[in-house]
């Protein structure tokens, strides 16, 4: 098993293996996890976005 991401990334060059900004990139990041702001994030499932709330 592979190691998960980390937390935060810390904008090394090159980028590491575990970084969140690459494994998106790469379509490695695990399902219900997304990376804002350059740190790791869990996908809520009750989120909506504008769009759904106003059709």
């Amino acid at each position: 098993m592979p190691k998960p991401p980390k937390k935060k990334c810390c904008s090394d060059k090159p980028a590491c293996k575990r970084c969140p900004l690459r494994m998106m990139k790469e379509g490695t990041l695990p399902a219900g996890y997304t990376v804002k702001k350059r740190k790791l994030v869990k996908v809520s499932k009750g989120s909506k976005s504008k769009s759904k709330i106003a059709a």
